[in-house]
């Protein structure tokens, strides 16, 4: 495997609205610094492939109306690596669109496609994982999802079912997928559980580009013309009028039911590298730093009283004070302050919305 050949493309199209009102469409929550550590989640994922491959190499796809913001947070990925979608397709038109252009100036590029906005506390491991696993599709038709050791019964994530039977022959840590099952409700994913071969789908593909090419020209013939129309205008500076004209035409559907699910060479990592998406508060509070009442408190000055299990993110605020209050998130930006159980936490995008 050549590193130099090694490309990192990082979907960051997402509007956040659960992380609301830390999180609004116009700064969602991929480009917030979520756990006050200094460091947006966008740079975060960056950071954690800088072992990976070269800076250089580094793709990001988003929607149009962030492209200022991508240039300003990440000023180490070139400009023409930052593609804009000028409308929501989902992750199948978006991986095709950066796959064709990579391809037109690298066939032989091996790609880890990733989103934008999840956490991990083990970065030497996953870098590992990432590595092996490239190693495993530079020279094969495989596509590799990254699988991830499931230690709660968890109805927020799809899953992965592998065949633990038989390892491959050149990687003894990869597996062929058995099957994607769907968000399984509380009772299946407990069954899941006991399972050892069921794993988390974390949304994290490993391929090289002819592979990815390929199966979206067999399984989505469509998709794969309209990039294929844009072939002469890759990396000129009539790309984008194209890509505005293109793109809206695609079909809008996720990689997973695009290709995934119909592609026979499918294989799945499991791995264990401190994994989260961080979908929710609930999530955000369960990795991040908590106090001894199992608070996290996220902000410059905040006092905690009789209170516990609480999540409290105020950033902008001089002072905050929180007294009496267990399994609640307090949430402050921009004059929005929302205050609601975290056990009601999927009914944010509804109050959200009035």
């Amino acid at each position: 495997m050549n590193p130099m050949n090694n490309h990192v493309v990082i979907m960051a199209g997402g509007i956040g609205s659960r992380f609301w009102p830390m999180s609004s469409p116009e700064m969602p929550k991929q480009f917030i610094d979520v756990l006050g550590c200094g460091r947006t989640l966008i740079q975060l994922t960056v950071d954690r492939f800088k072992d990976v491959c070269l800076p250089e190499n580094v793709w990001v796809v988003t929607s149009a109306k962030y492209a200022e913001i991508v240039k300003e947070q990440l000023p180490e990925v070139p400009v023409d690596h930052i593609l804009l979608e000028p409308c929501r397709r989902n992750t199948a038109p978006c991986i095709a669109y950066v796959s064709w252009k990579i391809k037109a100036r690298n066939p032989k590029a091996n790609i880890v496609v990733t989103p934008s906005d999840h956490v991990v506390m083990n970065v030497r491991e996953f870098g590992r994982v990432v590595t092996s696993a490239m190693k495993f599709t530079a020279d094969s038709d495989a596509i590799v999802t990254l699988g991830m050791k499931a230690n709660r019964p968890e109805t927020g994530y799809g899953y992965i079912e592998a065949d633990l039977s038989m390892a491959c022959p050149s990687n003894k840590e990869i597996y062929r997928v058995d099957a994607f099952r769907e968000k399984p409700d509380l009772a299946t994913a407990e069954r899941y559980l006991q399972r050892s071969n069921y794993f988390w789908n974390a949304g994290i593909f490993v391929w090289n580009v002819n592979t990815i090419v390929n199966a979206i020209r067999v399984y989505q013939p469509a998709m794969a013309r309209v990039f294929e129309r844009l072939l002469p205008y890759y990396y000129t500076d009539k790309e984008q009028e194209m890509v505005d004209e293109l793109f809206p035409t695609c079909e809008n559907i996720s990689v997973d039911y695009a290709v995934m699910e119909k592609a026979d060479e499918i294989y799945v990592f499991p791995a264990s590298f401190g994994w989260s998406d961080l979908g929710t508060w609930g999530s955000l509070h369960e990795n991040s730093k908590r106090d001894a009442h199992n608070n996290v408190c996220i902000g410059s000055n905040i006092k905690m009283y009789e209170s516990r299990n609480c999540i409290v993110h105020a950033t902008q605020e001089k002072k905050v004070v929180v007294q009496g209050l267990d399994g609640y998130i307090v949430a402050e930006k921009d004059n929005t302050l929302l205050v609601c159980r975290l056990t009601e936490e999927q009914r944010i995008k509804d109050f959200s919305a009035e």
